[in-house]
């Protein structure tokens, strides 16, 4: 479980940095998402790189999945009969919903990809103007897109900040001021990501990219 969700952390920061290029302009923009196509090359043929990293990404999301349900029919197991009285467990907002934002991530996914990689759901669909496509999906009037779009990255950054957290323990992490390490860096974590994937649709949404 914390393997396979930092292997996809890993592609989520890379792949921020790479949404931040839009800053640098329209020209600059395109370049890199062109020059994503041709990585490898000559020595694989174009686009097979991406097609590589879409597999292993796939695999790492099922082996995900796989493990969190493992651990849930665990933990079922460990205690056949239920409580005759459960408390209120104390825990974070992001603990206790981890499997439904898991739900909602997995249908974000699926989404974007038919709107800015396939370009089906994309107002433009222009493969050649990667630039072009970002813009026209969160132009002001498609305010809708923005918002679903931020309430996804939020619950990305929920279910970020107790994975990150889990990850640390489940490596090893066991001393209480370790512990508090791990919360603060794991909620830094979280933040600091969600706010590189917002800026880009609400700097578009406001004009300072047009």
């Amino acid at each position: 479980m914390a393997v396979t969700g930092i292997l996809l952390a890993l592609f989520l920061i890379v792949h921020m940095l790479g949404n931040l290029k839009i800053f640098t302009g329209e020209t600059s923009f395109d370049h890199y998402a062109h020059w994503l196509r041709g990585i490898g090359t000559p020595l694989l043929p174009e686009t097979w790189y991406l097609w590589i990293q879409r597999a292993v990404l796939t695999g790492a999301v099922v082996a995900h999945i796989v493990a969190a349900t493992v651990l849930a029919l665990r933990a079922r197991a460990a205690r056949p009969v239920k409580y005759a009285h459960r408390k209120k467990v104390n825990g974070s907002y992001a603990a206790r919903t981890m499997r439904w934002g898991g739900v909602i991530i997995l249908l974000f996914v699926i989404y974007h990809i038919l709107d800015l990689t396939t370009g089906h759901l994309n107002p433009q669909g222009d493969p050649s103007n990667p630039y072009g496509n970002v813009v026209a999906d969160f132009a002001p009037e498609r305010w809708y897109v923005t918002l679903f779009y931020t309430l996804a990255i939020v619950t990305v950054g929920f279910h970020l900040r107790h994975g990150a957290f889990s990850a640390f323990r489940s490596l090893g992490q066991q001393t209480p001021k370790g512990e508090r390490r791990a919360r603060t860096a794991a909620l830094v974590f979280a933040v600091a990501l969600c706010a590189g994937y917002l800026v880009v649709p609400f700097a578009v949404l406001t004009g300072l990219v047009s």
